[in-house]
């Protein structure tokens, strides 16, 4: 009897001390837990604003590649042309140039580019087109590109015409067409008898966000004949 009083008394003594540690262990754990994915705080912007935004209704839809972008818009562009012109070899002929310059097919480095000149007295005429392809993209200052395209040229009683090809340097001076230095070297049918080489220098420099002022001088050499050409021009920049 006396065993059995002790072996109930150590029973209800070892219930005892772990009915409290049970309990204990079954409360739930209330420290915060971390969140795993934390969120994003979201910035609630006005309609009106993104109405009157393009760069935000942009960025909405899709975020940028800034850097991208910079290296992709051109520094230089497109560009309608009027000037008047005198041809020094030509007993100082007057005379005027129509042009118009660098537009971009898409984004892909190609532009075309098409002038006329010709004297008042009808001494001298030239006239073509040309396709470049800037090596560079179109966002760098320095780019050369090749060109490839049709002239015609007349000087006095000589005139020759075929494919021009040659090479092109641009020095952005500064973005979006503000100042720009162009220097391109071409060939009408080289390699032929009536090849003739074309020297173009060009300097431009913005006077109001849509027009420019430029110089040109250009020298043809030929078999025939040695030609030069100056001009002042007024260029409209869209």
């Amino acid at each position: 009897m006396v065993h059995w009083l002790k072996f109930l008394s150590l029973s209800l003594l070892i219930w005892g001390i772990n009915t409290p540690l049970a309990a204990q262990n079954s409360q739930p754990d209330s420290s915060p837990q971390p969140n795993s994915k934390p969120q994003t705080p979201r910035i609630d912007v006005p309609p009106e604003i993104i109405k009157d935004s393009p760069v935000l209704q942009r960025w909405l839809k899709k975020v940028p590649n800034v850097l991208e972008d910079i290296r992709q818009e051109p520094s230089f562009r497109s560009r309608l042309q009027l000037g008047f012109v005198l041809f020094p070899s030509t007993d100082d002929a007057a005379g005027i140039n129509v042009a118009i310059k660098d537009v971009f097919l898409g984004r892909s480095g190609l532009t075309v580019s098409a002038d006329y000149q010709a004297s008042f007295n009808g001494s001298r005429t030239a006239v073509g087109t040309n396709l470049h392809y800037f090596l560079f993209p179109l966002g760098s200052y320095i780019n050369l590109a090749p060109l490839v395209g049709y002239r015609y040229i007349q000087s006095n009683d000589y005139f020759t015409d075929g494919f021009n090809l040659g090479l092109r340097l641009v020095l952005a001076l500064s973005r979006s067409g503000a100042a720009d230095f162009s220097l391109s070297q071409s060939f009408i049918s080289p390699g032929s008898n009536k090849e003739v080489g074309i020297t173009n220098l060009s300097v431009g420099y913005a006077v109001a966000p849509q027009l420019r002022l430029s110089t040109e001088i250009e020298k043809q050499n030929s078999r025939q004949d040695h030609d030069s050409r100056v001009g002042i021009n007024l260029e409209w920049m869209f």
